[in-house]
Formats: structure tokens, sequence, C-alpha cells
């Protein structure tokens, strides 16, 4: 794992089931404000059993940043379905009741 990308991971772990964070969101709690990218790159570099709840971390518009219909975005779609998460007509989660707000 990259330095760096463990402040990313700490976050990211936090995030409870059936709620969603966005890239943003999880930069900024990382100390990283402003760049969201960073958060993508560390997820990009996770080993597929780190046991980080990847899943949970979704785009500021309520998405799955994977291309719609990939094995990717089905996997990250069945995941967060299965802890409670909806989607509504348009793919998208409402952030209003699904997005982790941390104390």
């Amino acid at each position: 794992m990259k330095v760096g990308h463990d402040r990313i991971y700490e976050v990211i772990r936090r995030i409870p089931r059936g709620r969603v964070a966005t890239y943003g969101q999880i930069a900024d709690l990382a100390g990283i404000p402003g760049q969201p990218r960073r958060t993508g790159y560390a997820l990009s570099a996770l080993p597929p059993d780190s046991g980080i709840p990847w899943h949970r971390v979704i785009n500021a518009q309520g998405k799955i940043s994977f291309p719609p219909g990939s094995a990717h975005e089905r996997l990250q779609r069945r995941l967060l379905k299965q802890e409670g998460v909806v989607f509504d007509s348009t793919r998208r989660i409402n952030l209003s009741l699904f997005q982790w707000r941390p104390r």
C-alpha cells in the first residue's frame, strides 16, 4: 500500500454499514481536502482481500463511478443493496438519506 493511502483507508473503514461517503468527503476527512481523485487512486490500489468496505464510496452525484453494467458496478450495487442502500430510477443514491455524517 502506498504511503498516504493509509489515512484514506482509515476513513473508509469508519463508514457504517448501510451508509455511503463521496470521494471528496473521504479526502476531506483524511486531511487532503479538494483531492477526491486521491481517494480514487487509493481505492484502485486496494488488494482484493483488504477487508476495506470500498463499495461504500460513491461520487458526489450519488452514483457508482464504475461504468453502468460493468462487473464492478454490478458488484458494488449488489453489496450496497444488501446493506439496505436504495437506488432511484436514475441509479442514484439519495445522499440526504444515506450519506454518512461522522461526528
